[in-house]
């Protein structure tokens, strides 16, 4: 089997790409060579901590469903607070629940994903982390355009329309382009990308047939799974849930 070793010399290896991210932010003035290097030492951190969990969680059902409880809020509150402040930010729980779970039920529930730990957890992270990023960007991309074309919703409320129908009239099309990522991603796989799970498959031994149709399925529930977070996130933005006021500087 062909993996990445774990050995002092990848170590050094990893230290060096993240020492040369943080320089080249540095350099070009980006303004996150600190935070490059405080993501690189949180994800080692992390991920450590989660591969000991994993090997302890994953022969315990009631552990795995607390795994995924527990990365669920925390990307339920780090996708809240990427739109608003306070309570306002758990309504963030509502569309990245609502694209991930029908769609985790659907793998499991049909035996596409087999109801093993090892196997659902890293399902509902992939399909938690890309809605979260969609209900993110869905969401600031909606308040951002109803605070610059505020005149517009209020032209548009002149005319009749409710205070939900303005605010979608507005705001849906720019939301919409959060999904542009996932789409670009499906559409060049293979081409230009080979995605982790493709690759994650072939270093753990499968064959090159058995990862496509692996990450197919992945790349295919993660795009259904955005879809769905997106829209509710611009009904929520609409029904003024998540609103301008609420949101942090």
């Amino acid at each position: 089997m062909s993996t990445i070793a774990v050995s002092p010399v990848t170590a050094a290896v990893v230290t060096l790409i993240a020492l040369a991210g943080a320089a080249v932010a540095f350099l070009g003035r980006l303004g996150h060579a600190r935070a490059v290097l405080t993501a690189c030492l949180r994800a080692a951190v992390q991920l450590g901590a989660v591969s000991l969990v994993i090997v302890w969680a994953v022969e315990r059902p009631l552990a795995v469903a607390a795994f995924v409880l527990v990365m669920y809020g925390v990307a339920s509150l780090t996708a809240g607070r990427r739109i608003a402040a306070g309570r306002a930010a758990w309504w963030a729980a509502a569309p990245i629940g609502a694209g991930t779970l029908p769609v985790l039920l659907l793998l499991v529930g049909t035996g596409t994903v087999p109801l093993e730990g090892i196997a659902v957890i890293p399902i509902a992270g992939i399909l938690l982390g890309g809605c979260l990023t969609a209900t993110a960007l869905a969401g600031r991309r909606a308040l951002d355009e109803l605070t610059q074309r505020r005149g517009e919703v209020e032209a548009a409320l002149a005319l009749g329309f409710s205070d939900r129908d303005a605010a979608l009239e507005i705001c849906r099309p720019a939301a919409a382009h959060a999904l542009v990522p996932a789409l670009d991603q499906t559409r060049t796989v293979g081409l230009v990308t080979l995605p982790g799970a493709f690759v994650g498959m072939l270093l753990g031994g499968a064959t090159p047939l058995q990862a496509g149709v692996v990450q197919l399925v992945v790349l295919v529930a993660l795009l259904a799974a955005e879809a769905a977070a997106v829209l509710f996130t611009v009904e929520l933005v609409a029904r003024g849930r998540l609103t301008e006021a609420d949101r942090r500087g």
